[in-house]
């Protein structure tokens, strides 16, 4: 069917403008949400939908539907669309290129999965949190099947499928007027999530953070679990995206080739990983995906583009157009992130320390400095190589820029939360404040 459509919006826009793109998203979804035990959310939903892009007289025009039934109206609406925006010969639409196939990025068993299914699923999680003697604050369960189609004047063809399931739960701890909190989540391509590990694990972390004790005020190394990294790296990667460069937003405009972090460290962005998450045989622009070192062995690579910033720069496109829906345009931003170390430390090297699970207030960070101040959560004092006491709440503070000059990759699991795929990271010399 959909190829039908990208048919029907070809005949109504021939002769009508220099240029179009056709991207046709389609896919089911199911969403739960539970309020303590309760379930208090289900959505089952079917959508498909149209987004078109034409270039008429160097200017950009943008529709999109849902209804099948208006697509000639649509793409007569982009054309109208194009006259209220300004010239500029920057746009352009993908050309043809080799696609790479990307493996394991679609599950078969999503067909058979219903919405009851998927009840039973995180209510046997949320029993299992229980029977370990938390109290289940929030928990949540999606499960989604994708299609898309991307076509354009210049030849291109590409479709791509794709499945995602995802899990989180976070749960309290009360323990003789103790309270502790702790949250966790699972993301696959495939329904293999294990919702009595997930459970078990944040019931472990909500318990071992209670009867806290203050930490000394001081400069650690410290520890930071998957999304405590996660949260502090939000701000890092803002400079890689090449629109923040071209309009001076970004602290690492005209660093390429200089050393910006450990030269351990390499960081890729790549579109074609096995079972990533964001993997796929294109971006949103229909330009083949290709893997691109952002920093390689320490030093700044590359950055980010799509198609119309690559052009305003004068270099090619990294593939990193992406959409978050057919009623969105293309906007920069990066796909499956590999956080890869040449080396990597053992937690037993360190002899004292500050392990923090997440951070709260990462959002206040300053993108263009790269200062931050955040307030650790579930955090544990290093001793000897081992994590001990619980911390109560302290702040730890320092600069992105600075830290990823000297972070380290600790031995251990890599997993992938959103974008990033990380082991869990060692960083020098942060403030750590005690309350």
């Amino acid at each position: 069917m959909i190829y039908e459509i990208a048919e029907d919006v070809k005949r109504t826009l021939e002769n009508k403008c220099d240029d179009y793109e056709i991207y046709i998203d389609e896919g089911r979804t199911i969403e739960l949400d539970s309020l303590k035990d309760d379930l208090n959310f289900a959505k089952e939903e079917i959508e498909l939908g149209l987004g078109i892009r034409i270039i008429k007289d160097n200017k950009q025009g943008f529709a999109f539907t849902s209804n099948i039934n208006q697509i000639s109206q649509t793409a007569l609406k982009a054309i109208e669309n194009a006259k209220l925006t300004k010239t500029d010969e920057n746009y352009a639409f993908a050309e043809v290129e080799k696609v790479s196939d990307v493996k394991n990025v679609y599950d078969s068993k999503f067909s058979d999965l219903s919405v009851d299914d998927s009840v039973e699923f995180l209510k046997d999680t949320i029993a299992i949190a229980n029977d370990s003697g938390c109290e289940v604050t929030g928990s949540g369960f999606s499960a989604s099947e994708g299609r898309s189609l991307i076509v354009n004047s210049n030849g291109v063809s590409i479709e791509n499928k794709g499945t995602g399931f995802g899990l989180g739960l976070s749960v309290i701890m009360q323990n003789d007027g103790k309270i502790a909190t702790a949250y966790n989540s699972q993301s696959s391509r495939f329904f293999d999530i294990d919702g009595e590990k997930l459970a078990n694990e944040v019931c472990d972390l909500a318990k071992s953070s209670l009867n806290t004790k203050p930490v000394e005020t001081g400069d650690y190394s410290v520890v930071l679990d998957y999304y405590a990294a996660i949260g502090l790296l939000q701000t890092f990667l803002g400079v890689f995206d090449g629109e923040n460069v071209r309009r001076g937003r970004s602290i690492l405009k005209g660093k390429t080739g200089q050393e910006i972090a450990n030269e351990s460290l390499t960081i890729t962005d790549n579109p074609l990983l096995e079972r990533g998450m964001y993997s796929s045989k294109c971006d949103g622009e229909g330009s083949a995906s290709q893997k691109t070192d952002l920093i390689k062995d320490g030093k700044l690579n590359s950055f980010i583009y799509d198609i119309y910033t690559a052009n305003c720069e004068g270099v090619k496109t990294t593939s990193n157009g992406l959409r978050g829906s057919y009623f969105s345009t293309p906007m920069i931003s990066p796909t499956n992130l590999e956080f890869k170390f040449s080396e990597k430390r053992d937690l037993s090297e360190i002899n004292s320390g500050v392990l923090t699970t997440s951070v709260l207030g990462a959002h206040t960070a300053n993108p263009i400095s790269g200062d931050f101040s955040v307030e650790a959560s579930n955090a544990f004092k290093i001793e000897n190589g081992e994590l001990t006491e619980p911390i109560s709440k302290a702040m730890i503070s320092g600069n992105i820029f600075e830290i990823m000059k000297g972070v380290e990759g600790l031995e251990g699991d890599i997993k992938q939360y959103g974008s990033f795929i990380i082991p869990k990271l060692l960083v020098h010399n942060l403030r750590v404040v005690g309350q």
